[in-house]
């Protein structure tokens, strides 16, 4: 279910037109060659949260965006964009086989890397019941 969510996720990103003008890459880890600004679903992990009658997977996945900006704010509207997008992924997912119990931010880290290089950590918990 991990992998399925994980493809999910990208291809939910990838659909929206307003991240798809504004992100050079949506991708599965970081991509070797892509020039800034670009999103990488770069971390998961997964635990089970089955029930005795349903399968189901607790998964936690970390977003990383990574820009250029003087100005820590200088990506504040993308990045609102990247967390409504990913905050409003549709519960139904019967074409990966599983949907979405829930869907709940857990943490953002931001840091600079070099002269002028910003990085925005996103991290999520989603809880999926197979379909």
């Amino acid at each position: 279910m991990e992998i399925a969510f994980r493809a999910a996720m990208l291809a939910w990103l990838a659909a929206d037109a307003t991240l798809a003008a504004s992100l050079n890459a949506i991708t599965e880890e970081a991509p070797s060659r892509s020039a800034l600004p670009w999103l990488a679903l770069t971390a998961s992990a997964s635990s089970d949260w089955s029930t005795k009658t349903e399968a189901g997977r607790e998964v936690r996945v970390a977003f990383e965006l990574n820009y250029r900006g003087d100005d820590p704010l200088s990506e504040s509207a993308l990045i609102a964009a990247v967390e409504r997008r990913v905050e409003s992924f549709p519960a139904d997912q019967s074409a990966y086989g599983f949907r979405a119990v829930n869907l709940m931010f857990l943490k953002a880290r931001g840091e600079q890397r070099g002269e002028a290089l910003r990085a925005l950590v996103l991290e999520y918990r989603a809880r999926l019941m197979a379909a």
